[in-house]
Formats: structure tokens, sequence, C-alpha cells
């Protein structure tokens, strides 16, 4: 028995709500790591080691959505299945753009998801979840900063 202050449907819709953003960064998560390994040209070192920082981030926040559902009463879901389902991020099999092009890419995965997290933390506060609230805008808070530095590789 789980007695948090939530009734059972909210903690259901918030999962399945944690579960979408879940899938969206576990994509997002291996397109940096696939940019990661393949980003060539004259800024390649800098690229390939800020694309490294940046998956070893997402790592993190995929844990802590996985928990924060686990922290629910939900159990996660964890597979490529599950989460081609439900991801709004595609993927792009067997293409490999040019270095400004998987800063560009990226961009607009994380603005994705701030779009996201910014709808579950109006969904999150209607319903006193505060707990996943706050994780939610945390992790938004995290977003907007490797938004922010993936612009600045975009500017001339």
């Amino acid at each position: 028995m789980i007695n948090i202050g939530l009734s059972e449907k909210d903690r259901n819709t918030i999962a399945q709500q944690l579960h979408a953003l879940l899938a969206n960064e576990y994509v997002l998560y291996t397109k940096t790591l696939k940019y990661h390994w393949n980003v060539k040209g004259e800024n390649f070192g800098p690229l390939h080691m800020f694309f490294q920082k940046q998956y070893e981030q997402l790592q993190e926040f995929i844990d802590g959505i996985a928990e924060r559902s686990l922290a629910l009463g939900i159990p996660s879901t964890g597979t490529l299945a599950e989460f081609a389902q439900v991801a709004t991020i595609k993927e792009q099999p067997g293409q490999n753009p040019q270095a400004l092009d998987m800063v560009k890419d990226l961009l607009q995965g994380h603005e994705t998801i701030i779009l996201q997290l910014r709808s579950m933390i109006d969904a999150t506060a209607q319903i006193n979840d505060m707990g996943t609230n706050n994780f939610l805008s945390n992790l938004l808070e995290k977003h907007e900063k490797i938004a922010w530095m993936l612009r600045a590789h975009l500017e001339k």
C-alpha cells in the first residue's frame, strides 16, 4: 500500500508521462553517444569531449527518471521497443551529419524535452505532486543549460 498523498490514478498518469520522458531522454542519449563517436572536422577534439560530457549527464537523467517512477510505485519501462513506441525524438539511422548539424540536432532534442518538461511541471503542480514537480524543475534547468551551451556553438 502506497500512502504518499497521491491517488493511484494520479501516480499512474504521472508515471506514464515519466516513461515518455524517459524514452525521449534515451533516444537523445543514444544520438549524443553516436555523435561523440562519429564527430569529425576541425572541432573534433572540443566536440568529442563536449558530447561525452552531455551523454554522461543524460545517463544520470535517465536513471533519475526511472527511479522517480519507482518512487511513485510504478515499475519503469526500460526496453528499446518500449522507448520506440512513445518517443517523439526520432533517430536518424545510417546518417552521420556534419559537426554543426550534430549540434543543431542535439539542440532540437533538448528543446523538445524542455517543452515536454514544462508541460509535465504544470501537470504535477495541478495534482500537488511537488516531489515530481521539484525533480522535473531541476531537470528542466539542466536541459536549459545544455541547450544554451549548444546554441553557443552555433553562434558566429
